[in-house]
């Protein structure tokens, strides 16, 4: 895993100030054109963070296992034919898979047309410097934790049972306990780290 921190533009720190560096409305897609693909309607507007305090817990119980966006790019100097990323909140990358330590900014810069962070992402060439790259939007949560980087806390019927890196834990940890909470009495909840202590947070009812 590699990370590294994206240079901003005054222009876009601008932006950003004044909120107005979101990604424009999408288009539906028309026939077999070969332009970037828009991203489908977001169903879960309203509902981010930064929107609703509980929109977190509403989304990573409802989004479904697919992608939200799916674009192409021209990126030379990339290695390999695969990489695979995450964005954090504040658009800083955390890469899982990549062939050499190229700057993978460029496909973060195409999924953001159409996609706000944090998101996972693919991308797979195509021909020469032609990636394809899908995205999907991911639930981050910040909360500090040295017992592992992988964790599962499952509460039904009663009994909760908490796993981290694949071990029994019993120690409690409030953060996943109180997402699963939003969700009701019965639920599971999985966490792996991003990176420090932001994390990447499925919750579910079972």
């Amino acid at each position: 895993m590699r990370f590294f921190r994206r240079e901003k533009t005054q222009n876009e720190i601008l932006l950003h100030e004044a909120g107005l560096d979101a990604p424009p409305p999408a288009e539906p897609a028309h026939g077999d054109e070969h332009d970037d693909a828009p991203a489908p309607y977001d169903p879960y507007d309203g509902t981010y963070p930064a929107q609703s305090t509980f929109g977190v817990w509403t989304r990573a119980m409802a989004r479904p296992a697919q992608y939200d966006a799916m674009t192409t790019a021209h990126v030379p100097g990339v290695a390999g034919d695969k990489a695979e990323f995450a964005t954090l909140p504040d658009g800083d990358v955390i890469v899982d898979v990549e062939t050499g330590d190229a700057d993978l900014s460029p496909f973060a810069d195409a999924v953001e047309k159409h996609l706000r962070p944090p998101y996972r992402a693919l991308a797979r060439r195509e021909d020469g410097d032609l990636w394809a790259i899908a995205a999907r939007q991911i639930d981050v949560l910040h909360f500090s934790f040295d017992g592992g980087d992988g964790i599962e806390v499952i509460r039904n019927e009663g009994t909760q049972t908490v796993t981290v890196d694949g071990k029994p834990w019993t120690t409690p940890i409030p953060a996943l306990e109180q997402a699963g909470e939003e969700l009701g009495g019965h639920f599971v909840v999985h966490a792996d780290r991003l990176d420090g202590d932001l994390w990447e947070v499925q919750a579910s009812v079972l």
